[in-house]
């Protein structure tokens, strides 16, 4: 049976601190009947993941009521991939999908990655990451059908939602999207529009077992153009300061480079621009996670000269 956690002491006075997502995942397995006793957070920034480790389960919360929407659609996606049996992650079974407690939305997965499993990551993860991707843009779409790849949506809708974001932040980002959304008018895409993940960065990668990967969170995943699917591992090395073999190894083993291709300054920058905003909405909540989105912020100022290499939010 679920616990309610221990009331927190003083912290963030944000929406969606550590402690109140630590509540909204007691409220939520209480009403499926899954145990939260000991409850290990994975993450805590765009979703509130934990791991259960009674349930052998991990839960998916959404961190922003502008992203609920999405939810319903994970599902569908999660079902699909089951149904065509893709190396992905699956849905508990015996679970309502989504769950749905006092507003919050969630999802609750089987646990893919024991922690075993977690410190034997596959020898080629771009590799595994090129066979997903092959599979998965090869499949016919779903019906009923995936929304059209629109990938500011999220970062209006998220700014739409921000917490404690500045007014002359909001309007530099505001009229940076407007800027970048003209831009995506001008690429002409050459790879077959498919059924894309979204944002498939290695992170979203689960190590199972050596050499073999299950991949994960499909709040991002339409039908859309398959270059999208290969700028995350390029921006890796371009902005995060990660060695380049991995975005080599996937332009290889996928059959296409993306950094190659002219489109790719146009789908970076929007990238970038989503990667910045992701955690518009916890910027009160979440002090670790300001902080890196203040350094983001300043390289977007500065323009696509600056090399500032950016840190994951936390």
């Amino acid at each position: 049976m679920a616990t309610e956690p221990a009331a927190a002491g003083p912290g963030p006075a944000g929406r969606f601190t550590a402690a109140r997502s630590r509540q909204a995942l007691a409220r939520l397995c209480a009403s499926v009947g899954l145990d939260d006793r000991d409850a290990e957070p994975i993450k805590l920034t765009v979703n509130a993941v934990y791991r259960l480790p009674r349930e052998a389960a991990v839960v998916r919360i959404a961190s922003s009521t502008a992203m609920n929407h999405r939810v319903a659609k994970v599902v569908q996606v999660a079902r699909w991939l089951a149904e065509h049996g893709m190396p992905a992650v699956r849905l508990l079974p015996g679970v309502p999908a989504p769950v749905v407690v006092d507003g919050w939305h969630a999802t609750v997965w089987r646990d893919a990655a024991p922690p075993a499993a977690v410190t034997r990551p596959a020898a080629h993860p771009a590799r595994s990451l090129a066979d997903v991707l092959l599979r998965l843009h090869a499949l016919a779409p779903p019906e009923p059908p995936l929304p059209a790849w629109d990938p500011l949506d999220d970062v209006r809708r998220r700014l739409s939602d921000a917490e404690g974001l500045p007014a002359a932040d909001r309007a530099f980002l505001e009229g940076l999207t407007l800027r970048v959304s003209d831009a995506l008018r001008s690429v002409r895409y050459v790879l077959p529009r498919a059924v894309i993940h979204g944002d498939a960065h290695l992170g979203n990668l689960i190590h199972t077992a050596p050499d073999s990967v299950v991949i994960c969170d499909f709040d991002a995943t339409c039908l859309g153009p398959a270059e999208w699917d290969l700028v995350p591992v390029a921006l890796g090395a371009v902005r995060f300061g990660r060695p380049p073999q991995p975005q080599e190894e996937l332009a290889r083993a996928y059959g296409f480079d993306v950094t190659a291709w002219d489109g790719f300054p146009v789908l970076r920058a929007v990238r970038e621009l989503k990667l910045v905003t992701s955690v518009a909405p916890v910027l009160a909540s979440s002090p670790s996670a300001a902080a890196q989105f203040a350094v983001r912020l300043r390289s977007l100022r500065a323009g696509a000269a600056d090399r500032t290499v950016w840190a994951p939010y936390r």
